[in-house]
C-alpha cells in the first residue's frame, strides 16, 4: 500500500469511514493482545477526528493513554517514543498483510502524535525474496537461443523446449511457468527479468549451435533470485535423430532440476544414518543449540558427541559440534584458545565424511572466515553449500553474517539474510541477525523494528535485547540501552559480554563513575573466567582511553576473538576508522579493503 499525495475526504462522512478503518485495526489479528497500542492509536485517533489533533503532545498522550501522572517527565521516560515507534511497525505489518486491499490508510508520522489518515492505492506488484521462495518449485523454460552460422535452427530450439516442459510436467513437485508471448523472451538480457515478472525461482534457458552434421547443446540452471548458475552442461551430438537429442537435453535437465528443487542428496532434513538413537540425538543438539544460551551450548556438544558415539561416521554430528564448540567461543563463554582446534576438526571431519553435505561446507566456511580469516576460502565454500542445499537456513544465514557482512558487502548480506529467514520465519537468531544488517547499514530505525518484532516473538530471547542496546547506542538513547543490557544480563547472567555493554552505555552516558566500576568488575571477573579482550577494548573506548582500548584490542587479535570479524561496518569503531592502530588492524584481518 501506498498513501496518495491527494488528501482525504473532509466531514462525517470521511470521519465515519475513519472509524470504521480504527475499528478494523483494532480487531485485526495483528494488533491482537496488543492493549497498550490499541488505546493509542485508538485515542489519537479520535482526538484527531474530533478537532483535537492540534493538542496532542508527548505530554498528554503520557498522562491519557499510559497512566502517568502530572509529575511525567517526557525527557526522561521515553514511554511515549518508544511506543509510538512500535506503533508505527505495527501498523506497517498490518498493511502489509491483514490491510492490503484497505481503502483508507491510518498511519503515524515521525516526529508528532498527530494521525495522518489518506487513501491508499495498490503499489506495483514487487517480487520478494520471499515470495520467490514459497514458490521455490517454480520453474521457467526459455527458448533457447539459435547460434549457429545460418540462424536456421529455431525449430530444433522451439523442440527442445517444448521437450523440457513436456519433461517437467510428468514431476509432481515441479510447477513448469510459460510467458505469454514465448518469443519475447529471446533478447532476454538478464534472464532474472523473466523471472520476475513470472514469479519462477529457477531458469532453464540455453543455446544451440550446428557445425555441418553436428549439433552443440548448451543448458543452463540459473537461480531466479541471484542470477547465479547453479548447473550448466553441454552435449555434442549428430543430427540424423534431433528427436534423440531433445529427449537427451530434456531427460539431464529434469534429473537436475528434480535434484536441485529438493535440496540435493542430502537435503535437510534427511537423517544421513541409519542408526535412529543418533539422529534423535543430533535433533536434540540442534535444538539446544538455537537457543543461543550457555546451557543450550554445552547440552547440544553434549548430544552431538552421544550421537557421535552412536554412529562415529554420521557427518551430521560432527558439523553440529563443530557449530556449537565455535558458538562458545563466539559468545565469550571458552576462550578461543579452548575451542579453535576442535572446531576446524569436526568441521573438515564433516566435510571429509560426506563432501556432499551442505551443511558440513556451511561449518567449514564459518571457520575459515571466523577462525582463518580467509575470506575467499570462506565464500567459496559457502557457495558449495547453497549450491548443495539452497533451502538450508544456516547456509545463508552465516554466509550473511561471517562473510559478507564483514566485507562490507551490506545488500548482498541483507537478501542472504532474507532469504535465510523466509526458509525459517520462527528463529529468533536469524530475526535478531537481520536486525544486525540494519544496525551495519546505519539503518537504526528499521534495526528497531526488528529487533522488537524479534523481542515480541521471542521475549526471553537475550541476544534481541543485547542487540537492542547497541542500536539504542547509536540512537543516543542511552535510558533505553540500558534498560536493554539489564534484561539481557538478568537472561544471561553470566555473560561478560552484556555486562561490558552495559558498562559502556554507561560511559557514553556520563556515568563515569559507573562505568569505571563495570569495567574493574570485569577485571575482577576474569580472574575467574574468561572475558574478550575486546569487550574490555570497547569500554576503554568509549572511556575516551584510546591507548588501553587499542591495548586490549591487539590482545583480541592475538586471541582470534570472533568480535574482530565486524570491525569493518560496526558502527562503535567509526570514530577509530582514521587511527593508523586501526587501519593496521584492520590490513592484518584482511578487512581494509
Amino acid at each position: 500500500m501506498t498513501p496518495q499525495a491527494t488528501p482525504p475526504a473532509v466531514g462525517k462522512e470521511a470521519d465515519q469511514k475513519t472509524r470504521l478503518q480504527l475499528n478494523r485495526i483494532l480487531g485485526s489479528r495483528t494488533f491482537h493482545q496488543a492493549d497498550r497500542l490499541k488505546r493509542f492509536i485508538s485515542f489519537i485517533v479520535e482526538e484527531t477526528v474530533s478537532g483535537r489533533g492540534s493538542h496532542l503532545k508527548e505530554f498528554l498522550v503520557g498522562m491519557e493513554v499510559f497512566g502517568k501522572d502530572s509529575r511525567f517527565d517526557p525527557r526522561t521516560d521515553p514511554i511515549v517514543r518508544v511506543q509510538a515507534r512500535r506503533l508505527r511497525s505495527r501498523l506497517a505489518r498490518y498493511y502489509s498483510e491483514e490491510g492490503q486491499e484497505d481503502e483508507i490508510l491510518i498511519d503515524l508520522p515521525k516526529g508528532g502524535y498527530v494521525p495522518v489518515v489518506k487513501r491508499a492505492e495498490v503499489a506495483a506488484p514487487k517480487r520478494l525474496v520471499a515470495a520467490t521462495l514459497v514458490s521455490r518449485n517454480t520453474v521457467v523454460v526459455l527458448p533457447f537461443a539459435d547460434h549457429s552460422q545460418q540462424h536456421d535452427q529455431d525449430y530444433f530450439c522451439r523442440g527442445i523446449g517444448e521437450e523440457i516442459i513436456q519433461t517437467l510436467m510428468r514431476e509432481s513437485n515441479i510447477r513448469v511457468v510459460s510467458p505469454e508471448n514465448y518469443a519475447s523472451f529471446r533478447a532476454e538480457s538478464d534472464p532474472r527479468d523473466a523471472a520476475s515478472r513470472l514469479n519462477a525461482a529457477v531458469i532453464v534457458s540455453g543455446s544451440v549451435r550446428r557445425s555441418r552434421d553436428v549439433c552443440r547443446v548448451t543448458t543452463h540452471l540459473i537461480d531466479g533470485i541471484s542470477g547465479r548458475y547453479l548447473w550448466t552442461d553441454t552435449i555434442d551430438r549428430p543430427m540424423d535423430d534431433i528427436l534423440a537429442v531433445q529427449e537427451e537435453v530434456a531427460a539431464a535437465v529434469g534429473e537436475k532440476l528434480t535434484a536441485e528443487l529438493s535440496g540435493g542428496r542430502n537435503a535437510r532434513g534427511q537423517k544421513q544414518t541409519g542408526n535412529l538413537a543418533a539422529y534423535n540425538l543430533y535433533l536434540q543438539g540442534r535444538y539446544h543449540l538455537g537457543q543461543r544460551t550457555e546451557e543450550g551450548f554445552r547440552l547440544a556438544v553434549e548430544f552431538f558427541e552421544r550421537a557421535i558415539v552412536e554412529d562415529e561416521r554420521y557427518a551430521q554430528a560432527y558439523c553440529g559440534l563443530s557449530d556449537a564448540y565455535g558458538l562458545l567461543g563466539h559468545y565469550g563463554i571458552l576462550s578461543p584458545a579452548e575451542v579453535l582446534t576442535k572446531v576446524a576438526s569436526n568441521a573438515a571431519w564433516a566435510v571429509t565424511l560426506d563432501d556432499n553435505s551442505a551443511e558440513a561446507h556451511t561449518s567449514l566456511a564459518h571457520v575459515k572466515a571466523t577462525q582463518d580469516w580467509d575470506w575467499v576460502g570462506a565464500q567459496r565454500e559457502f557457495l558449495r553449500a547453497t549450491r548443495l542445499d539452497p533451502r538450508y537456513p544456516t547456509g545463508h544465514h552465516w554466509y550473511a553474517m561471517s562473510c559478507l557482512a564483514p566485507l562490507g558487502k551490506l545488500d548482498e548480506a541483507t537478501e542472504e539474510i532474507e532469504i535465510a529467514q523466509a526458509l525459517d520465519p520462527i528463529s529468533s537468531i536469524i530475526s535478531r541477525d537481520r536486525a544486525m544488517i540494519y544496525y551495519y547499514r546505519r539503518d537504526f530505525d528499521r534495526a528497531l523494528d526488528q529487533c522488537d518484532h524479534t523481542i515480541e516473538s521471542n521475549p526471553h530471547f537475550s541476544p534481541a535485547y543485547w542487540a537492542l542496546g547497541l542500536i539504542q547506542q547509536q540512537r543516543g538513547d542511552f535510558d533505553e540501552s540500558a534498560a536493554a543490557f539489564q534484561r539481557a544480563i538478568q537472561l544471561s547472567p553470566n555473560s561478560p559480554r552484556m555486562r561490558g555493554s552495559l558498562g559502556r552505555t554507561l560511559a557514553l552516558a556520563g556515568k563515569k563513575k559507573e562505568a569505571l566500576k563495570t569495567l574493574t568488575d570485569l577485571h575482577d571477573l576474569a580472574a575467574k573466567q574468561y572475558v574478550s579482550p575486546f569487550e574490555l577494548a570497547s569500554l576503554h573506548f568509549a572511556l575516551g582511553q584510546v591507548e588501553p582500548g587499542f591495548e586490549w584490542l591487539t590482545r583480541a587479535y592475538q586471541d582470534r576473538c570472533y568480535e574482530l570479524v565486524s570491525i569493518r561496518v560496526d558502527p562503535r569503531f567509526d570514530s577509530l576508522r582514521g587511527h593508523p592502530m586501526f587501519t593496521a588492524l584492520a590490513a592484518k584481518l584482511g578487512l581494509d579493503s
